[in-house]
């Protein structure tokens, strides 16, 4: 009995990893987003790496977990491997307050956000 297991959804040359909850806003992480798509995965590594943005951090070692997901669950070659997609969605936002003066409240909003990177081997060229 039991579920019958999914169809694979990817090419059978990509793969991807997805980090959800990051406690950014979807604008500010979908700059660093745009900084490595289309990149070379070693490539958009360096520029993670030497990001002065504080998510970028965390965005290196999403980069890295959709390269392990590369080689050893689809057998990939990570030297031919670059950044396909790298897209950004909206996730929950805490509502929070601080109070103003003459009894009124100003209204605080926390966002947070999900992130889903895609890597695909390049093919063999000439």
């Amino acid at each position: 009995m039991g579920k019958q297991a999914a169809e694979r959804r990817l090419d059978d040359t990509e793969a991807k990893a997805v980090l959800r909850n990051l406690r950014v806003s979807p604008q500010k992480l979908n700059l660093v987003a745009q900084m490595i798509r289309g990149q070379r995965a070693d490539k958009a590594l360096a520029t993670l790496t030497f990001s002065k943005r504080r998510i970028a951090r965390d965005v290196k070692k999403l980069l890295e977990s959709a390269i392990a997901n590369a080689e050893n669950n689809h057998q990939l070659d990570v030297d031919r491997l670059f950044v396909k997609e790298a897209f950004v969605g909206k996730s929950i936002t805490m509502k929070r307050f601080r109070p103003r003066a003459r009894g009124r409240v100003g209204r605080i909003e926390k966002p947070f956000s999900h992130i889903t990177v895609i890597v695909r081997e390049r093919e063999e060229q000439d």
